[in-house]
Parts: C-alpha cells; sequence; structure tokens
C-alpha cells in the first residue's frame, strides 16, 4: 500500500504534468502514460480507447474530453517526425485511470487524483485507505462464501458454519460476537467486519482461506474438528499481529463500510455530471 511520502511525491508529479489550454485544465496522453507506468504508446492506446466508450456511454463529448492533436518530436540528428498525441481534460484522466489496474501503485493514486475535486494529497491519501478498505471487505466476503461451501460439502449447514466463524472471530480477538459488537459499538444486525479497520479484515480474510485450503488437506469433516482448525488459524494470525504490536481487539473501529461505499458511489456520480460538458457543442482545447 501506498505510504504518505510517496502519495505526496505522486501528487508533486502529476501536478507538475498538468497544463492549461484554452482555459481547460488538461494533460497530454504521451505524459500520462509514463505517469500511469506504461512503456508501449500502443498498449495505452487500447486502454484510451475503453475510456473513450465510456465516456460516449455516460453521455460525454468524447472529442472535448480526448482532443487529437500531433507534435514533432526529434528522432536524432537535428530531424524531427510527427507522432500523435491527445490532450485529455480531467475526466478523461479520470476514465483511463478507472481502465487501468488498481494494482499498480500509480494507477490507484491516480483514480482517486483525478476523482478529486479539491487537489489535495492528504484527501487523496485517504480515498485510497478506503478504496483498500472496500476491498479487502469484498475478498473477505469471497473468501467466507467459499469456505460456506467447502464446509457444506464437509457435512457442515449455515448453523455450524455461524458457529465455527464465531469461534474463529473469539480466537482473533479474544472476545466473543456480543462482546465485540459491544465494545465496537457494532448494530446486533451487522457484521463485525463491516466496521473494522483494514488490518483486521485482513486478518480475518487470512486466517478464513487457511481454513478452506486447511479443510481440504486435511479432508476435515463435522463442526468440531473444523472448528479446531479454524480457531488454531485464527490463534495464529492473532500471534503474528502481536508480534507487530497489533492487538486485534484494541485496534479502534473503523467507519461503517456501507456509509463509506455511498458516499463514494455518490462522489462519482457527482464527478461525473461536473466533468461532463454543458453542451455538445463545446470546442475542443
Amino acid at each position: 500500500m501506498l505510504k504518505s511520502d510517496e502519495i505526496k511525491a505522486l501528487f508533486v508529479r502529476f501536478e507538475s504534468a498538468a497544463a492549461e489550454v484554452e482555459g481547460v485544465e488538461c494533460w497530454s496522453a504521451r505524459g500520462l502514460q509514463l505517469l500511469l507506468g506504461y512503456t508501449q504508446w500502443r498498449n495505452f492506446v487500447n486502454i484510451i480507447d475503453k475510456a473513450k466508450d465510456a465516456c460516449r456511454n455516460a453521455g460525454g463529448n468524447v472529442q472535448y474530453h480526448f482532443a487529437d492533436i500531433s507534435k514533432m518530436v526529434e528522432i536524432g540528428s537535428g530531424a524531427e517526425k510527427e507522432i500523435e498525441e491527445i490532450l485529455l481534460t480531467r475526466y478523461a484522466c479520470y476514465l483511463i485511470a478507472q481502465n487501468g489496474d488498481s494494482r499498480k501503485e500509480q494507477i490507484a493514486f491516480a483514480q482517486n487524483y483525478f476523482a478529486v475535486q479539491t487537489r489535495r494529497a492528504e484527501i487523496i491519501e485517504q480515498r485510497i485507505l478506503e478504496g483498500k478498505r472496500i476491498e479487502a471487505r469484498a475478498k473477505l466476503r469471497e473468501t467466507e462464501k467459499r469456505l460456506s461451501g467447502v464446509l457444506y460439502e464437509c457435512g457442515v449447514d449455515d448453523k455450524g458454519f455461524a458457529v465455527i466463524r464465531s469461534k474463529g472471530d473469539k480466537a482473533l480477538f479474544q472476545l466473543d460476537t456480543a462482546q465485540l459488537k459491544r465494545k465496537m459499538g457494532v448494530p446486533q444486525n451487522r457484521p463485525i467486519a463491516d466496521f473494522l479497520p483494514t488490518v483486521s479484515i485482513k486478518a480475518k480474510d487470512f486466517a478464513a482461506a487457511m481454513t478452506t485450503e486447511n479443510v481440504q488437506i486435511k479432508d476435515l469433516h463435522g463442526v468440531t474438528a473444523i472448528e479446531k482448525e479454524h480457531v488454531d488459524n485464527n490463534l495464529g494470525v492473532r500471534k503474528i499481529m502481536i508480534e507487530r504490536g497489533l492487538v486485534p481487539e484494541n485496534l479502534l473501529p473503523d467507519e461503517d463500510i456501507q456509509k463509506v461505499e455511498r458516499r463514494l458511489k455518490i462522489e462519482e456520480k457527482k464527478n461525473f455530471k461536473k466533468y461532463k460538458p454543458k453542451g455538445e457543442n463545446n470546442e475542443t482545447h
């Protein structure tokens, strides 16, 4: 995950790459290619084409946001040649970043940099952290879904799965589900994971993933045997966290992840509306 100093360094690079052309803030596609870590222009053009489709589907003016131009570059011995270039609005850059691989740090940064209106490194950092937490929560859901399926094949029903998961939480946090919810202020009808910090979500995910694999490798069946496996895995994860100075039950709860997801979706809708030109007769820049 990006650290604060890395985010600030990327912030400076992206800010320095911006220019104003005919009163419009924009970025060179060739420059953005390098900022996002693409070495081949032809590969980057494929991403741009996907972004154009997204712009078109959202009712945006593609010619306005992706203005085709050309420029001369030196090719040696004082000779020059004309190459393809595109001037991109912030909205175009945002769509390009959204079509990139968010596992790459510079793309994860760009997705948030081009989304925020107030261009401050602190806000971008917060959005990146929120995005990573949402990704971690989604990953935990998938892991627990897979675990549930494996356990069902091993003779464990939904009630048994709930017991096993609860015993795993108690091993990890040293508190039962009711105690942990009271301590963290979690509503009784909501999963604890929706209020955990990212590191705790990933800890639960790691333990659940190990249980899924070991149940199959060891050919475990029934609640008792699988419960012991899941408890042991959570105790192992707890040991690692404590060795690194992290006591799971003492970590502060985070914002309700459903609220975070709603807020980001609302911001994204606002960004689409803000960046879309008011009419289809906008001149390209």
